[in-house]
């Protein structure tokens, strides 16, 4: 077998070549597979058309930005991991890349050591399917109701229909489902499914909860499953409660 067959492969939509250059490198090092365009619309052609493992967006792109890129990709309903990179460090900048799917954000100028860091992280995290996040010691598969939670093929039915989720959206509804009754905090599940370098953006964690609630809920304005728990965050219903 090729041994490039293997090597995982990695999209980097950026438009300067001297960044290009030196994440290629780096990546070439860590064994993986670089395609790069310096386009937003190259990019976004590229994602659609091909499998990637990771891809790496700058925001301020010509044609379409990295947020818009990273928008259509979720619209699609594409897992891939995305890493936002940009110049600019302002809050909402990284709030609105989280809200719309990124799973990670690194600021320029960054150390190469910080992004290698980040990177090798979000293999991690597929390497073990996000048990790094999840806990180890709880079934795999989980049936309440007519909710149907998969956690090795990660699949969710709801009434035998499939539903697709976005890979935090799973982890986030896992972890819950995994422990009914139990009481998080947004930051809680910001340091679980997130990880500590997202810590003040709980905000994030509502939008995820909103879009959820929208997926698997008969009446989303009236969760039967996510319930919120005023002043503190959200918890899985207890399943007592569910038989009343």
């Amino acid at each position: 077998m090729n041994p490039k067959e293997n090597k995982k492969r990695v999209l980097v939509v950026e438009d300067d070549e001297s960044i290009v250059d030196l994440l290629t490198i780096h990546l070439e090092d860590l064994g993986f597979e670089v395609i790069s365009e310096d386009h937003g619309e190259l990019g976004l052609g590229k994602a659609q058309a091909e499998d990637f493992d990771l891809i790496i967006l700058d925001i301020m792109l010509p044609g379409l930005d990295g947020m818009e890129i990273c928008k259509r990709i979720r619209m699609e309903d594409r897992l891939t991991p995305i890493m936002m990179l940009t110049s600019r460090s302002e809050e909402l900048d990284k709030v609105l890349g989280l809200e719309l799917g990124a799973d990670e954000y690194i600021t320029k100028p960054f150390s190469i050591r910080e992004f290698i860091a980040r990177v090798k992280a979000i293999f991690r995290r597929m390497e073990v399917d996000a048990e790094s996040s999840l806990p180890k010691d709880v079934a795999t598969s989980i049936k309440i109701e007519t909710l149907d939670i998969d956690s090795e093929k990660r699949r969710v039915s709801v009434a035998g229909q499939s539903i697709e989720l976005t890979a935090k959206e799973f982890d986030l509804l896992y972890l819950f489902a995994s422990h009914p009754g139990k009481a998080y905090s947004r930051q809680q599940l910001l340091d679980l499914i997130w990880g500590y370098q997202f810590s003040g953006y709980e905000h994030t964690v509502n939008s995820h909860i909103n879009r959820l609630r929208a997926k698997i809920e008969q009446d989303p304005a009236n969760p039967r499953y996510i319930q919120t728990v005023w002043s503190v965050g959200y918890r899985f219903t207890d399943l007592d409660e569910l038989e009343l």
